[in-house]
């Protein structure tokens, strides 16, 4: 994945929009009159506003982030990042182009090590952590351009999926073949219920590297539950997918957050988070710059000046 789009863009000062340009940022936040679900939650900030910086002290946070730092030669990237994430929540993560939040994505899930700050995870500290071991304490992540796994057809691609699969270890493989087998079926039935369960199951017998990229999106997604994550960080889901599969990707987060999956996802299309999440977090050259309500976060107007510093 690249990582270009983290990094923060040199600001000038006598940069000024004009009205031109604030109409323009507005009306790429306000994206949406469609209600959201009803199992979202606006009470997350209790005067149903945005506020300064992310609201901290939630109750039965599942995940949190607390002064996350990280630098790449003299750019800063991530800067004092802190916030928290609601169990049962699915909360969006959206800033200007080059605000960091792919870079927060990689440091939270173990792919980056900060250089500053903690990660914490049903009050495990997995700061620093491989990627694997963060998994195994319940968070897992997508990312914004799913790997096509060569030579492998979508079943075999989501039978990656699974995590402590007694046939990883050499050791079980060969003291004890039944455990291997009995595990590899479970997991094999698992995976073609979930096909199923997402309308994909006609994909399974096709290479992995033959389907759209939409269709990829719901695959990597229908792999990453059979990991059983209680925390699923996507990272821009709906990035280059058509409308119709665009939609399909929405219905399955949210019957996934109805059985009980927490979300945190990173979006550019602002109907689509717009619609599907709440809190908001808005980040702004690697540091929270509000977090709210979507009605509140369209509205600030710290966040369209972001938005129109940030170029996008």
């Amino acid at each position: 994945m690249s990582d270009a789009s983290n990094r923060p863009a040199a600001q000038e000062a006598s940069d000024r929009p004009d009205a031109s340009d604030q109409r323009d940022a507005s009306n790429q936040l306000d994206a949406t009159n469609t209600p959201r679900a009803a199992d979202t939650d606006a009470s997350t900030v209790p005067d149903g506003g945005s506020r300064v910086g992310a609201v901290e002290g939630k109750p039965d946070a599942v995940l949190r982030v607390d002064d996350l730092q990280k630098s790449f030669g003299g750019l800063t990237a991530t800067d004092h990042a802190t916030f928290e994430v609601e169990r049962g929540t699915i909360t969006g993560l959206i800033g200007p182009n080059g605000a960091g939040k792919s870079t927060l994505f990689n440091l939270i899930s173990g792919f980056y090590e900060p250089d500053g700050g903690t990660v914490t995870v049903n009050g495990a500290d997995v700061t620093g952590m491989e990627p694997y071991e963060v998994a195994e304490h319940g968070l897992i992540r997508t990312f914004q351009t799913p790997r096509k796994l060569e030579g492998m057809t979508v079943r075999e691609a989501m039978l990656v999926g699974p995590r402590n699969q007694p046939g990883e270890s050499f050791i079980t493989l060969f003291t004890s073949p039944s455990t291997v087998a009995e595990s590899e079926a479970a997991n094999l039935s698992e995976a073609e219920r979930i096909l199923e369960e997402f309308e994909i199951d006609h994909l399974a017998t096709q290479p992995a590297t033959d389907i759209s990229g939409g269709q990829m999106k719901l695959v990597e997604l229908a792999r990453a539950m059979l990991a059983e994550p209680e925390v699923l960080l996507l990272d821009e889901p709906v990035a280059g997918v058509n409308p119709t599969l665009a939609k399909k990707l929405k219905t399955q987060i949210r019957r996934l957050h109805r059985e009980g999956t927490t979300f945190v996802l990173i979006e550019h299309d602002m109907e689509f988070v717009m619609d599907l999440a709440d809190p908001i977090i808005v980040l702004d050259q690697g540091s929270v710059l509000t977090e709210g309500t979507p009605e509140a976060v369209r509205d600030d107007e710290r966040v369209i000046s972001a938005y129109l510093g940030g170029g996008a």
